[in-house]
């Protein structure tokens, strides 16, 4: 039977306080029955100003650990120091949400992943689409047999990054810091909520054609453990309608274009996402048949405010992690698959079960 919300008031803090951090700290701001008690972020950094007056600042996590522990940790600092810095909240015994990716280590991912677990601390990763109402609304007419067996998804992210994007910031123009490694993970986590386990991968890559380290195209080929295929390209330099922010609606910082990214096939119907069009033919399956589209309608919300307060719940025991520790390495270990296949030419295998993956490598002559 489900507990009963008590509207206990749930302390928590941020570490890391720069574009993302704000972001969840606005979400924090208006949750129901939780309070943002404390932030790590440097001393001399310029993101301190944004802080509020009733907030605390600390320079490291062991000084806000020692004088002011929350109820729950936001991890939002740069993906390198995602292990460091959750390791030292998950060591004290605090639930800990960190921002996606988990990690750009997977290996450091995992263990991670199983520390928790021994520690009995709950560590959610921050794919918050999974919190869009949009994104759950596609899974239940998925699982509810809506489109019948799925067999095929056709995901498509393509963007084009202006010059200064990379100048700004020129580490952005290093190998693993193209888009597969930086963009791609929030697609493949989707494809993965809808789809199930990736089971195999085969991937091509192309050079940067601005002439920089990392790629700026991939393709890869998925194959599910339900018997499924997919297919995914991710672009930073294309000009394209076709992404999750350009779609979605979902950030207001990007001009929305109203078509869909997702692409899902099944043997009845097909579903698109963002739209939730749902496609059928009249009566009998048949190509030679018309086809007509409803559209499902869903309520629309902000998923860093749902995802607040699921964390809130699953620190009270309420609810369990929609996206465990376990669930954010699991995508990381499909966006490792597709590097490894790129680099290899060959079909990385990765292990389907509920555990976490072994990898190998089928190399082609």
């Amino acid at each position: 039977m489900m507990q009963k919300d008590s509207g206990q008031l749930t302390r928590l803090a941020i570490v890391g306080f720069g574009l993302i951090g704000q972001r969840h700290a606005d979400a924090i701001e208006v949750a129901p029955y939780v309070e943002l008690v404390a932030i790590v972020e440097p001393e001399g950094s310029a993101s301190r100003a944004a802080v509020g007056p009733s907030v605390a600042i600390f320079a490291d996590i062991t000084q806000m650990l020692e004088n002011s522990k929350p109820d729950g940790v936001i991890v939002a600092s740069p993906t390198t120091l995602h292990i460091l810095h959750a390791r030292q909240c998950v060591e004290a015994g605090v639930p800990t949400l960190i921002e996606k990716p988990i990690s750009d280590d997977l290996a450091a991912a995992q263990e991670l992943t199983r520390e928790a677990a021994q520690a009995n601390v709950e560590l959610l990763v921050g794919h918050h689409r999974r919190f869009n109402p949009i994104n759950q609304r596609a899974h239940g007419l998925i699982r509810s047999g809506e489109i019948g067996d799925v067999r095929a998804i056709n995901t498509i992210c393509w963007f084009y990054k202006p010059d200064y994007y990379f100048d700004n910031a020129p580490w952005r123009k290093m190998k693993g810091a193209g888009p597969v490694s930086v963009n791609l993970i929030h697609d493949i986590d989707l494809m993965r909520y809808f789809c199930g386990e990736v089971e195999a991968v085969q991937a091509q890559f192309a050079d940067a054609k601005r002439g920089y380290e990392n790629e700026d195209l991939g393709s890869a080929i998925l194959r599910f453990a339900s018997g499924a295929i997919g297919t995914v390209t991710v672009s930073d330099s294309i000009a394209s309608p076709w992404s999750w922010e350009f779609t979605s609606g979902e950030n207001s910082a990007y001009p929305c274009t109203e078509q869909s990214t997702y692409f899902i096939g099944g043997s009845e119907g097909s579903l698109s996402v963002p739209d939730l069009k749902v496609w059928r033919h009249e009566g009998e399956v048949d190509w030679w048949r018309p086809m007509r589209a409803e559209c499902s309608k869903t309520t629309q919300s902000d998923p860093l405010l749902n995802q607040v307060i699921h964390f809130r719940r699953v620190i009270l025991g309420l609810d369990s992690p929609l996206v465990s520790g376990m669930e954010g390495t699991r995508s990381l270990e499909v966006i490792d698959a597709i590097q490894r296949a790129a680099i290899t030419h060959g079909l990385v295998h990765l292990d389907a079960s509920q555990e976490m993956s072994e990898i190998s490598v089928e190399t082609t002559e």
